[in-house]
Order: C-alpha cells, then sequence, then structure tokens
C-alpha cells in the first residue's frame, strides 16, 4: 500500500547540509521563507493515507531506499496538515520528538545525490 507521494521541487544549500548529518527536513512549496532555506521543498502527488505508516515501511527517494524505524504521534498530522516532517536518520525506536519520524541509517552521501528537484520520495507499506 503507498501511504505517500510527493515530487522534488527544490534543495537548499542548508537542507545539504543537514542532510549530511543525517537529518532532512521536508515542507510543501510556499513554506516560509525561513524554513525554506533549511528545506527541501516538494509538491504532493499523492496525498497521506489516513493511517500513517508503520515501523517497517519503505521509504524511498529516487534511488535511495530505507525502512522507517519510528513516527511520532504528530508527524503524520503534519505531513498531512502541512507537508512538513523531519526525518532523522538514526534507527531509532522511538521518535526523539513527536513531529519526526526516523528511518533506518542510509548512505548520506547518496541520499543527497538523489535529492534534485523532479526526484520522487514515496512511502509504501
Amino acid at each position: 500500500m503507498r501511504h505517500f507521494s510527493t515530487v522534488v521541487t527544490a534543495v537548499s544549500p542548508e537542507a545539504r547540509e543537514l542532510i549530511a548529518g543525517g537529518v532532512l527536513i521536508l515542507f510543501a512549496e510556499g513554506a516560509p521563507p525561513e524554513l525554506a532555506e533549511v528545506s527541501v521543498l516538494h509538491r504532493i502527488t499523492m496525498p497521506p493515507a489516513a493511517e500513517a505508516p508503520a515501523a517497517g515501511a519503505t521509504l524511498r527517494f529516487a534511488g535511495v531506499a530505507t525502512r522507517l524505524s519510528a513516527i511520532g504521534d504528530k508527524a503524520w498530522s503534519k505531513i498531512s496538515d502541512i507537508g512538513h516532517v523531519v526525518i532523522n536518520f538514526n534507527g531509532a525506536a522511538t521518535a526523539p520528538r513527536p513531529g519526526e519520524i526516523c528511518a533506518e541509517p542510509v548512505d548520506l552521501a547518496a541520499l543527497a545525490d538523489a535529492l534534485v528537484p523532479g526526484a520522487v520520495i514515496v512511502i509504501d507499506a
């Protein structure tokens, strides 16, 4: 089951720095400038499913794939409401913040290379 699909529209230099540190901030197009500065901007192509994905769901960024390890209590509603989420590639079993999704570690250089305008991001069960 597909839970969510979006396409990258812009990647700020500051977002690339955060990715190098293992954190990705997604924000829908139209984000306030101060948030756009640190975000990967995107346009939702398939709205989030009503139910949040479970840990173990697949998260794909173009050719880079990983599994979700934890979903904060408010993360899915933030994606639905404003297209915003923080993804931490730390493999944590519990999200440290309610608006955060944790995922298994990935090759961060490959992730940065994959995140370009037009790249598709999906979450599948």
